[in-house]
């Protein structure tokens, strides 16, 4: 009589080896993502002259300080492509438990030293950038905008995350 190992195979045999030892592969639960970044704004609409806070909610889903941060804001092409859009980041505040504070990062471009040095487990933080419309800038061009973030945690774990794209400003004429 032929052995039933013998008919399932190796790969039977190796299975039944790692799970007599307690290796088996098991279900991995879905874990949260480990820092995720969110975008809103106070309003869809603006006009030439007018002003809208874009906010970026950094959120630390793991269970390890976030040490390190890096996130980059850019403009999306079409953005870019409307040379009559007149429009510039004019101020920049980190909302905390604390309060708010101005921006200590390098500027609206680099924004990861803006929300602070660590970010505890289950905690977040909020930069707001305030977006002036020109006076004079052309109507009808949607002003949008891209991110690319990396955060490091105490646990020399890593998560990045991009192109994450914001909502989308409609410039309209008054």
């Amino acid at each position: 009589m032929r052995s039933p190992l013998r008919r399932l195979g190796p790969a039977a045999l190796l299975a039944f080896v790692l799970a007599l030892f307690g290796m088996a592969p098991q279900a991995a639960a879905v874990d949260p993502a480990p820092a995720e970044l969110t975008f809103a704004t106070d309003t869809a609409t603006t006009t030439p002259g007018g002003t809208v806070q874009l906010s970026m909610t950094l959120t630390n889903n793991r269970t390890y300080d976030i040490w390190f941060v890096y996130q980059t804001i850019d403009p999306t092409w079409l953005t870019t492509q409307r040379p009559d859009l007149k429009y510039a980041f004019t101020g920049c505040a980190l909302a905390t438990a604390a309060g708010s504070t101005p921006c200590a990062g390098t500027g609206p471009a680099d924004l990861g030293a803006n929300y602070g040095t660590t970010v505890p487990p289950g905690q977040s933080r909020t930069v707001t950038l305030t977006l002036q419309v020109a006076p004079d800038s052309g109507c009808n061009g949607n002003i949008g905008f891209y991110s690319y973030y990396y955060a490091e945690f105490s646990d020399t774990g890593n998560a990045g995350g991009g192109p994450v794209y914001t909502p989308e400003t409609r410039v309209l004429c008054a």
